[in-house]
Order: structure tokens, then C-alpha cells, then sequence
């Protein structure tokens, strides 16, 4: 222990190792129920001892070991140690059990878990958001703009799943890798988007989220380093690279065209730019939808000011983009594009036929987009109205306080 025995900050000890613990006890126990009554067993016994008698040296491995022999109490107070296969009981029981052996690749197994394609995709990815990154069930539903009984149920049948079918707690072989990649990089990206632009709340970003992404993802690259794989990891860094210029000191939203570029992190950028070229030299022609994605990002965090942005670059890499993966959501980044290339009516046309078509209606983004478009050529009550639509869908305090300072412009 340590000599010092000031009260440790459990709430940041938790965000900061809950999520490498539990996957550890998983891997250790088993079983998704039993390792989380075991990690909440570790927190509250840490809470009874540290102020007594200071933390430990390794907090991490001692959560770890006290959540696994809390675990064991539990199992043998109930009758239930015995009914457990040999495999299983000697895998908990044993003194020399590993705790700590590869921990840092404890969270990339879960993933593989959790994206085992036994389990549907949305199952797939309500679980790793849930188990691996600990988002609550509500913050999983409105990603996924979904009902939170809903999410509930994916997640309480996809463990279910997991223990009857007794799917592995393991990293996938190299030849089993190539198809079980596409569903992890989608949840990984899907975990950073949420820490990068949060769903709700009052904060643009989180860190907690975004940081733990990219973390997963320069494992899977360093596992697996493919194309994609590298080309999701730039695509993150250069996204990330822009996070201290996307808000103001009060919290406020700076749109990407307002942002100071000397608060962009170059290091960030150089890491990114490198990876992309690597990815897209080796994909050649084939290249997948997040190195393109990359690609884009690499373009605009090239540009020194706005005004030097290459748009006609952007716009073919999004057509390109389009016939890769068709989706209304690039389709409408696209139509974003076309308007900084060729003006904002060539744009405003481009975002009219895409809600036209219904599946945007309720996507905050594309009335945003309309409204800003709407704006510029000073068509006023066109604006205001798409302001008003995108912030009832809007439930991200720095953005609904954006919008609102556009309708008071508006207004004035």
C-alpha cells in the first residue's frame, strides 16, 4: 500500500478502469452476470479500505482480485461452485489463476465477443457499447434512436445468447479475423462518434468514449493491421485532432468553418495522414468506406483556412464513397460538399430531395444543414423553420444553444 491515505476520487477511478476490470473478470469468471456483481463487489470493497489503509500500488489488479474472490464467496455460499464444469471452477478457483496476464487485451476480447456473429448486429453493438464501454441502456437508445425497453432486451437475449451457446471468451483466429472484422469496426466507430459528438447531454464531447475507442483501435490495427482497420484508426485521430477547437471555453459549439486551426493537434493530424496513406497505398482501388472517410478527413485537416479547402477533392472522394457504401447520411455530407464547391442553391437542392425522400425527416443533422443553406441565400423564414425542426430533435445542450443563437440572428 501506499504511504499516502487521502481520499481516493473512486468516481474517476471508475470511469477510468470499471470497463478493463469487468472485461478482465469476465474472462476470469466466465460469465457477463457474475463479473458485474464482481466488479461492483471490488468498488464497494475499495471504498470500505482505501481511506483506511491507502490504495494499492496496482488498483487495477487489486479490483481485479478482490471482484474475482467476492465472486467465488458468492458461488460457494450459494451451492453453486460444485454444479460448474472442471474447466470452468479450475479457471476461478486456482491461486496461480492469471489476473493480470494480458489485461490490456481483455477489452479487445470482449469486443470479438460481443460481435460474435452468432448475435444479430444490432445485438452486436447494443452489447459492446454497453458491456465493453459502459454506456448506459438510455444513451444506447438514442443512438440508436430506439426504444430503451428495446435495447434492453437486445442486451439481456445477447448474453443469454453468449452463455448457452457457450461462445468463446477469445480473439478470433487469423482466419476467422477478416469476416468477423466489419461488425467490430462498425461498433468501435459507432463508441467514438458517441464521444466525439455526444447524443445528449450537456457537453459536446467525451473524451472518457473517444479516448477509449481509439485505444481499442490501435490494438485491432496492431492485431490486424489491414486497410480498414488502419483507416477507421486515422479516421478517428484526425477527428480527434479538431477536439479542443470544436467548443468554447463556455461549452459553446464552433462550427468547423469558425475553428481556430491553430488549436488542431498536428501530431494528431501527422499520425492520421500517415496511417490513411499507408491504408490507402495498400487497399489501392479497393479501398473500404472508413479509409475513404479518412481520406476526406486528411483533405480538410490539409487546408490551412477554410477558403483553401480542396471541395472538388472532398466531393470525388464522397462519390466515390457513395458507391462503396450507399447511405442517405453520406449522400447528405455529400450535398454539403457540392454546396461549398459549387454554392449553396446547388447544395439546398441536393438536401430537398434527400428529405424528400423521407428517411432523413428525423435526422437533426440534415434540417441543420438545410437551415444553414436556407440562411446563406437569405431565405429567412426557410431557415428559421428548419432551425425550429432541427432543435426539436436536437438533445445536446451546445448544439441547441447554437441553433437558438442562429434563430436570434435569424430573428434580428
Amino acid at each position: 500500500m501506499t504511504a499516502a491515505l487521502a481520499t481516493p476520487d473512486f468516481d474517476a477511478l471508475y470511469r477510468a478502469e470499471s470497463r478493463r476490470v469487468l472485461a478482465t473478470l469476465i474472462r476470469l469468471l466466465g460469465d457477463f452476470e457474475q463479473a458485474e456483481e464482481a466488479l461492483h463487489d471490488a468498488f464497494r470493497a475499495a471504498m470500505e479500505q482505501w481511506p483506511a489503509d491507502g490504495v494499492p500500488e496496482n488498483p487495477r489488479a487489486w479490483l481485479v482480485s478482490t471482484g474475482r474472490f467476492k465472486a467465488i464467496d458468492k458461488l460457494r455460499r450459494g451451492e453453486r461452485f460444485e454444479a460448474l464444469d472442471d474447466d470452468a471452477a479450475g479457471r476461478i478457483a486456482a491461486p496461480d489463476a492469471p489476473e493480470t496476464e494480458d489485461i490490456e487485451d481483455d477489452r479487445l476480447r470482449l469486443i470479438f465477443t460481443c460481435c460474435h456473429p452468432a448475435l444479430n448486429a444490432d445485438a452486436q453493438v447494443a452489447l459492446t457499447l454497453r458491456e465493453v464501454c459502459g454506456l448506459t441502456t438510455e444513451e444506447i437508445a438514442r443512438a440508436f434512436l430506439t426504444a430503451v425497453p428495446t435495447i434492453a432486451q437486445r442486451i439481456v437475449r445477447a448474453k443469454a445468447k453468449i452463455r448457452d451457446a457457450k461462445i468463446p471468451y477469445q480473439v478470433p483466429s487469423p482466419e476467422e479475423l477478416p469476416e468477423r472484422l466489419d461488425s467490430v469496426l462498425r461498433v468501435i466507430y459507432l463508441v467514438f462518434n458517441e464521444g466525439y459528438s455526444a447524443s445528449s447531454g450537456d457537453t459536446l464531447t467525451r473524451a472518457d468514449l473517444s479516448g477509449e475507442a481509439i485505444r481499442v483501435a490501435r490494438l485491432l490495427a496492431q492485431l490486424l493491421p489491414q486497410p480498414e482497420a488502419q483507416g477507421l484508426l486515422a479516421l478517428m485521430l484526425l477527428h480527434e485532432s479538431r477536439r479542443s477547437a470544436r467548443a468554447s471555453a463556455s461549452g459553446d459549439l464552433i462550427t468547423l468553418e469558425e475553428q481556430d486551426r491553430a488549436l488542431w493537434d498536428r501530431a494528431l493530424i501527422a499520425e492520421g495522414t500517415a496511417l490513411i496513406e499507408r491504408a490507402l497505398a495498400s487497399a489501392g482501388a479497393g479501398a473500404g468506406a472508413y479509409a475513404l472517410q479518412a481520406a476526406i478527413s486528411a483533405v480538410h485537416a490539409e487546408a490551412v483556412t477554410p477558403a483553401t479547402t480542396d471541395w472538388a477533392q472532398i466531393v470525388g472522394l464522397y462519390d466515390v464513397l457513395l458507391q462503396r457504401e450507399p447511405s442517405p447520411v453520406i449522400e447528405l455530407n455529400r450535398a454539403v460538399a457540392v454546396a461549398m464547391r459549387d454554392g449553396p442553391q446547388a447544395g439546398l437542392v441536393l438536401v430537398d430531395a434527400l428529405l424528400a425522400q423521407g428517411e432523413l425527416r428525423d435526422y437533426r443533422l440534415a434540417h441543420a444543414a438545410r437551415a444553414d443553406l436556407c440562411r446563406r441565400l437569405g431565405r429567412v423564414a426557410d431557415a428559421k423553420a428548419a432551425y425550429e425542426r432541427a432543435l426539436a430533435l436536437t438533445g445536446l445542450a451546445p448544439e441547441r444553444r447554437f441553433i437558438e443563437r442562429r434563430l436570434a440572428e435569424l430573428a434580428a
